[in-house]
């Protein structure tokens, strides 16, 4: 079976290659669709994550974008990882299924993802709760970095990652889509399957994605037990195009079998202790956690004389379930629902002012159905309002800025178990009032500048005010305080975007100080035999960072990108082992060289005064690549208690290729081929839960270690009607 998958790949590259016939000149310095051209023309996207649609280079925050491009040429396991080489972006992971966005250090509750126009809430407050979206659904991603309080509210203090669908088919068109993935190293098996339409503005979008994998492989622990996952998701999107605006109905399923890595050993070989007869075995073994995700998100958006008026209105349900005992009875239980609502009224741009305001917030209920406790049941809503002003001052200058103001409001449930008190009944209100300014100067078509200062705000999650137990995720137990008040930020960014011809470069400085900032410290009292005690408390703290990159076309078809970021985050008025914030991202280089061997429209080779005829069969966007990314030592640790321990310093190599399949100048498939830790080196990533698992006896190491080398095969047919 496993042939199969790597032989196909290749003998349709074989295949391809030996029918082309020549290699084309590249002479079309105005085609967008060259991958060597498109940085010319990314200040021109749009983005929605900052005040209402802009364009990029009007943007005042710092925001990454990744392409469809770009996310189909990525090997990775889930939506966040595809993501995470991105700079000034990092993934908190527990082995290849489970990742947790982190933006320039600061992850869990003050990161907001957005899914369907919606914010994703799925208890992420957990060390090894990931984000519960199909990756195969995403089409493309911005990322907000910095305090994005005056759109999104409380949380989205860190940033905003936004995961925006396919969009919607123009009039009379319809496509279907099969994608099939394969990866050596944990056997990962994915396909996915959609088709979409617009027939006189009814619009639909339908898509199924499944992905298997078995245990991942390292040369220091071999096959890694409880690393095995199973993920099913679905999408069905239904709504009208009309000239008056849109209305979508949107339907999603999701749901993931993620094994759980205990990290215990034999005691004479060291060798990761599994109950399946195989490694390689795609079978659950215990313990591990089943987790189901459904959304259904209505958007609309009405077209009027004077601007647009959006309403989109989301509901999401959560079950998260953890066994460890038997398959059939589940130890602990969370069933969460959520109301989402949103509604912002856009003007139109009238002597160089646009100007937005809207309101939105949430209902969340979440209870307890298992046998064990860590949180109580309860009940929030939150509401807030906003204002942003864009001011354009001729060709050069756009100023924004904007105000906004939260209200939230959470109650905890009482309960008594045993003749104790497990949890006492606590309500809390918070408010808080945020907000932006910035600026930016376009001074040519070359180069850009930009300020930005903004001001967060975050309220205390459940698990901080209210936690009361056995956290099986962190192997410890767990205390919250009811006292806990907000946090608030304050940032300030400043960027700076040359881009020409045959070099770009870009600089994003940023200083950030935080109030009550809220982390964890153990206890010496011991409540629970064999696990340690640890409270949560606050203080503040301020990091400071950079982001830099790169990217220099010495000649058309070469492409030499290199990127750099560094975060520095500490604890004010601590003693040495308390001083840094726990889960720092260790400093980042990554390089990348990548070689265009050929580029022609889908009809045509080049740009000629006669078009030529396309061969039966050819290559389009062949490309080579490798890639290079270094992590630095990071000794910038929390220590106090062995919370965290220094991560050395280590280097993965990379390798990729990948073309189009072109039948009589259509394309008929996309092919990658990527080899990541081409030299199979083995490496704990600072972020690796899996990191402080126990030690192995016989070599001394602590914790596991991180995928080894992993080739993947990726195939995508398109199919139009």
């Amino acid at each position: 079976m496993k042939t199969r998958y790597i032989i196909l790949p290749l003998l349709c590259i074989w295949t391809a290659m030996a029918a082309q016939e020549a290699i084309p000149q590249h002479n079309h310095e105005e085609d967008s669709t060259d991958v060597f051209y498109r940085h010319l023309q990314l200040g021109e996207i749009t983005v929605t994550g900052v005040t209402g649609d802009t364009k990029l280079k009007h943007s005042t925050a710092p925001v990454s974008i990744v392409t469809p491009q770009m996310l189909r040429a990525t090997s990775s396991t889930n939506i966040i990882d595809a993501i995470a080489h991105q700079p000034g972006i990092s993934q908190l992971t527990t082995g290849s299924g489970i990742s947790k966005p982190i933006i320039r250090g600061l992850g869990y509750n003050r990161v907001v993802v957005i899914s369907e126009g919606i914010r994703q809430e799925g208890q992420q407050w957990g060390d090894e709760h990931g984000v519960e979206v199909d990756g195969g659904s995403v089409s493309s991603v911005e990322i907000l970095k910095g305090p994005a309080s005056l759109m999104y509210g409380s949380d989205a203090m860190a940033g905003v990652v936004i995961l925006h669908a396919q969009p919607t088919l123009g009039e009379g068109e319809t496509r279907a889509h099969i994608g099939s993935e394969y990866q050596m190293n944990n056997g990962l098996l994915a396909h996915s399957y959609s088709f979409a339409g617009n027939r006189q503005g009814i619009v639909w979008d339908a898509r199924y994605s499944g992905k298997m994998a078995h245990a991942y492989r390292n040369p220091y622990d071999g096959y890694v037990p409880g690393s095995q996952f199973r993920e099913r998701a679905g999408r069905l999107m239904l709504g009208l195009n009309k000239y008056w605006g849109f209305s979508h109905l949107t339907a999603t399923a999701y749901h993931l079998t993620p094994g759980i890595v205990e990290g215990e050993r034999d005691e004479d070989t060291g060798i990761l202790i599994s109950e399946l007869s195989s490694p390689t075995s795609y079978s659950k073994s215990l313990p591990f956690q089943q987790v189901k995700h459904y959304k259904m998100v209505w958007d609309n958006a009405l077209n009027l004389p004077s601007g647009s008026l959006k309403a989109i209105v989301g509901y999401q349900q959560n079950h998260r379930q953890e066994f460890e005992e038997s398959a059939d009875d589940y130890e602990l239980y969370f069933k969460m629902h959520t109301l989402t609502y949103d509604l912002r009224y856009v003007t139109q741009e009238w002597n160089d002012w646009k100007l937005s305001t809207g309101m939105g917030g949430m209902y969340q209920q979440s209870t307890n159905e298992g046998e064990e406790y860590l949180i109580p049941d309860y009940r929030l809503f939150d509401i807030g309002t906003y204002a942003t002003a864009t001011k354009s001052l001729g060709d050069c200058w756009t100023l924004n800025g904007g105000i906004r103001y939260d209200f939230r409001h959470l109650h905890g449930d009482a309960l008594e178990e045993e003749g104790a008190m497990r949890f006492t009944d606590f309500t809390r209100h918070f408010n808080g009032l945020t907000g932006s300014m910035g600026a930016v100067c376009n001074v040519n078509e070359h180069l850009n500048l930009r300020l930005n200062v903004a001001r967060g705000f975050r309220t205390p999650n459940i698990s901080e005010l209210a936690s009361n137990g056995i956290h099986e995720g962190s192997i410890r137990y767990e205390i919250g305080s009811h006292q806990l008040k907000a946090e608030y930020s304050l940032q300030a960014d400043f960027g700076l975007d040359f881009t020409s011809r045959y070099v770009s470069f870009q600089l994003a400085l940023f200083a950030n100080h935080i109030d009550n900032y809220i982390f964890t410290h153990r206890l010496t009292q011991v409540i629970e035999e064999g696990y340690l005690t640890y409270a949560y408390t606050q203080g503040n703290a301020r990091l400071l960072g950079f982001e830099a990159g790169i990217d220099i076309h010495p000649i058309h078809s070469v492409h030499f990108g290199n990127t750099f970021s560094y975060v520095d985050a500490q604890l004010m008025r601590q003693p040495p082992e308390m001083k840094y914030l726990p889960f720092t991202p260790a400093p980042h280089w990554a390089s990348e060289l990548k070689w265009e061997l050929t580029h022609h429209s889908h009809t045509t080779f080049g740009h000629h005064s006669h078009p030529v005829i396309p061969a039966a069969l050819s290559l389009n966007n062949l490309y080579v690549a490798a890639g290079l990314d270094y992590f630095f030592k990071q000794t910038h640790i929390y220590s106090a208690d062995d919370t965290e321990t220094v991560t050395p310093a280590y280097t993965l190599l990379d390798l990729s290729a990948g073309a189009d399949v072109l039948m009589h100048g259509k394309k008929v498939a996309e092919v990658h081929i990527l080899a990541d830790n081409l030299l199979d080196c083995a490496y704990q990533n600072h972020l690796s839960r899996l990191k402080y698992a126990p030690v192995n006896m016989v070599t001394g190491r602590q914790g596991v270690y991180n995928m080894g080398r992993n080739i993947t095969f990726k195939v995508a047919v398109p199919i139009e009607f």
